[in-house]
């Protein structure tokens, strides 16, 4: 038997290691502030680029793509080296995924705050940077499949089974929700509208949760528990019950984040089924986990990384059994837009994702350095004060939920809202927003002391960058199955099978729900009245997408007694047909804003702008006053025309001529609106006067951003509003 020398590459697992506490600093701090906004929003006032809007989507795409992806590259690079007894393919590759990863991660730390967004939960980078997205994971494939081309270990581990099918199945959802036309350099449509959008969104956003938060954590899982706990994995059996059931039904799940929604039933229906389903899967994996931990229980209770890990993999079982309860009808009716969807994905977050990777942290780094951990004493605190902050940030936020949910539908015996004003519920929440900026912060001080042991135990030893080590070399691979070999003993061997298998199972679920969704038109009914939006409705539009109005307002009314009452006519899936992107939200924060054109007059909307607490006392949300000091950029107004008439919006050759002439009518009609409160007037006025003695240019109202943002929000829900409100006047 030919025994052969290589060298493992540290370097590279070295560089994730240190990108993945350097981003979940950052990604964690970026939460903590938005936690503390919720309780001080005018802590960042007048400063657009810190406001809650454009932070928030900058959180999750630090934590996830940054924290979290890091975190899955230093994982897989470690131990995929290891399974397969061979150098990474290309170390060429390694570091242009390495480098390229973190200048995307720059590149959104730097767009998103400036507002240059997609408005699409978790996939919110404009098109360059989805293109580099494509182009740094296509690198990582590359250099993945390679690498197990040139094995030495005939069988794929079970870790390896998870980390292909996270790479097939990340850049399919990646590509496919990410199809969208360009008007500028960082600006773009999506080619779906309305509907199909929500639904290729929502099938990319749980799925990304599925293959990229989860998939490839259970490959670290399958590979460092085993290993921390120096005991074989539970059952092999249950791996593969695991890995082909998980991957298949996880696909079909998306649907429900719409269920009630004016998504098709039939769509909604299978995303309940297969959420249901997933149960069975998602807790097998959690006790093949726990269960490898069998006899070890006295180690558990003095090892760090053990109680990690541990902590971990219950995690991931409570959050995967909360989500398919929550795709329950009767339950996601409680849930939805409420603060429990904020527990819950925290649990996940905080506990699965960021305990699970200190527990790989903790567990390799001292073995990269050659040396122990620098401090027991410290892992431990970490442990407890980070276990401890998960606790305080989840349980108020489930309190919140239920009592939103309970307070949103209360009826008095005369039928009306007793809660009728959306403000009183925020205000009784407020306790628990302290609670979880309080949670979040012990949080972040584990987090601090995590970083500094990982720190100083790299400091204290010595990393080796190409460890050498010694294996048989591969014998040729039979293409027959060997006498007693099971079917899937052989599709271990054969990793290009493997891969095409795992690639048929997640196919099947996202061609039965969106292809019919895509080509059937039935199935989006179309509704006379609804006429795209005007030039100015558009650019206004794109301002609220701007400023990440979406992350605290929904546009759906669902057909709940309540939600009718206190909001106006449920939603039909007919408005949405020139909406690209969709924008229904996800969480109210705010009330929902379907409806809301017409309810309230122009000066209303300004002074709401300018100042929330004007209009709505006790309100936490932000004011927005460089929308009105700005001046309206219209240079790409009808090339924005002319890309939705391409997608199918009816905008003639015609209204794209006249478009800036539309624009201005429009505009000074709301100027003149505005005219009607004389605070307004003297305001205006001062302003005028002003910049006239100090030789400053002045932008006429009509030609600012807060017009644009006020026929927008007048715009809403009226295509098919049978009655206006009267509109309130200014309090």
């Amino acid at each position: 038997m030919e025994i052969q020398t290589f060298s493992y590459d540290n370097k590279i697992v070295k560089k994730f290691v240190v990108a993945t506490m350097l981003w979940g600093i950052v990604g964690t701090l970026v939460g903590l502030l938005l936690a503390f906004l919720f309780i001080f929003p005018k802590f960042t006032e007048g400063i657009s680029w810190l406001s809650f809007g454009r932070l928030r989507p900058l959180h999750t795409n630090a934590v996830i793509f940054a924290f979290v992806g890091n975190a899955i590259f230093a994982g897989v690079y470690y131990s995929l080296q290891r399974l397969l007894k061979a150098r990474m393919f290309s170390d060429f590759l390694s570091n242009v995924n390495f480098w390229g990863w973190q200048l995307i991660i720059v590149a959104a730390a730097i767009s998103l705050p400036l507002g240059f967004t997609s408005s699409k939960e978790y996939a919110e980078l404009e098109w360059p940077i989805d293109i580099a997205i494509v182009l740094i994971w296509v690198a990582f494939g590359i250099n993945m499949i390679g690498t197990i081309l040139r094995r030495r270990e005939q069988h794929l581990y079970v870790a390896i089974w998870f980390y292909i099918a996270t790479f097939v199945t990340v850049a399919l959802l990646h590509i496919f929700n990410s199809f969208e036309l360009p008007v500028s350099f960082m600006k773009s449509y999506s080619v779906y509208a309305g509907v199909q959008d929500a639904l290729v969104q929502w099938w990319y956003g749980h799925n990304a949760v599925a293959f990229f938060l989860t998939t490839p954590f259970l490959g670290i899982m399958y590979y460092f528990v085993p290993k921390a706990a120096d005991r074989p994995v539970y059952s092999y059996k249950l791996s593969i019950v695991h890995f082909w059931s998980l991957i298949f039904i996880y696909i079909w799940a998306g649907p429900h984040h719409l269920l009630y929604t004016a998504l098709p039933d039939w769509a909604q229906n299978l995303g309940v089924v297969f959420s249901i389903m997933l149960i069975a899967p998602s807790w097998g994996g959690m006790i093949n986990g726990l269960l490898t931990l069998r006899g070890v229980w006295d180690k558990v209770r003095v090892d760090p990384v053990l109680k990690f890990m541990v902590v971990a993999i219950t995690g991931y079982g409570m959050a995967t059994f909360e989500g398919p309860m929550l795709s329950i009808k009767s339950i996601n009716a409680i849930a939805h837009y409420t603060d429990w969807i904020i527990a819950h994905v925290h649990v996940g977050a905080l506990a699965w994702n960021g305990f699970m990777t200190f527990g790989m942290l903790y567990w390799m780094v001292p073995r990269l350095a050659k040396t122990k951990l620098f401090s027991i004493k410290l892992a431990n605190f970490h442990f407890w004060i980070g276990t401890l902050g998960i606790v305080m940030y989840t349980l108020p936020m489930y309190v919140a939920g239920f009592l939103q949910a309970s307070m949103w539908k209360e009826f008095s015996p005369d039928g009306t809202l007793v809660y009728g004003n959306f403000l009183e519920t925020v205000t009784q929440i407020m306790p628990m927003y302290w609670m979880r900026a309080i949670g979040g912060s012990l949080y972040i001080v584990g987090m601090l002391i995590g970083v500094y042991n990982i720190v100083v135990t790299m400091v204290n030893g010595s990393v080796i960058e190409d460890e050498s080590v010694q294996a048989p070399a591969l014998q040729k691979v039979r293409k027959t199955r060997l006498a007693g070999e099971t079917f899937h003993g052989w599709l271990e061997r054969k990793p290009v099978k493997l891969t095409i298998l795992a690639i048929v199972a997640v196919l099947i679920g996202g061609i039965v729900q969106i292809v019919p969704t895509l080509l059937i038109k039935s199935n989006i009914p179309t509704i006379t009245s609804v006429k795209p939006y005007t030039p100015l409705e558009l650019e206004g539009r794109d301002l609220y997408i701007r400023e990440g109005c979406v992350s605290c307002h929904s546009q759906m009314i669902r057909p709940f007694r309540s939600e009718v009452a206190r909001f106006g006519d449920y939603s039909k899936a007919g408005e949405y047909v020139y909406d690209h992107p969709f924008l229904w939200g996800s969480k109210r924060t705010g009330p929902d804003l379907h409806r809301v054109g017409g309810k309230y007059n122009d000066n209303w909307h300004f002074n709401h702008l300018y100042d929330p607490q004007i209009t709505s006392p006790n309100s936490i949300m932000p004011s927005y006053k460089w929308i009105i000091k700005n001046r309206l950029n219209t240079d790409y107004l009808q090339k924005k025309m002319s890309v939705m008439a391409t997608l199918g919006v009816p905008y003639t050759a015609e209204d794209i001529q006249n478009a800036n002439e539309n624009l201005r009518a429009q505009a000074e009609q709301i100027e003149k609106n505005l005219h009607a409160d004389p605070d307004f007037v003297a305001s205006y006025e001062a302003e005028k006067k002003y910049d006239q003695e100090n030789n400053l240019e002045f932008v006429p109202m009509s030609q600012r951003e807060v017009v644009a943002l006020i026929a927008y929000l007048q715009r809403l829900g009226t295509d098919i509003k049978v009655e206006t409100i009267i509109n309130e006047p200014k309090q």
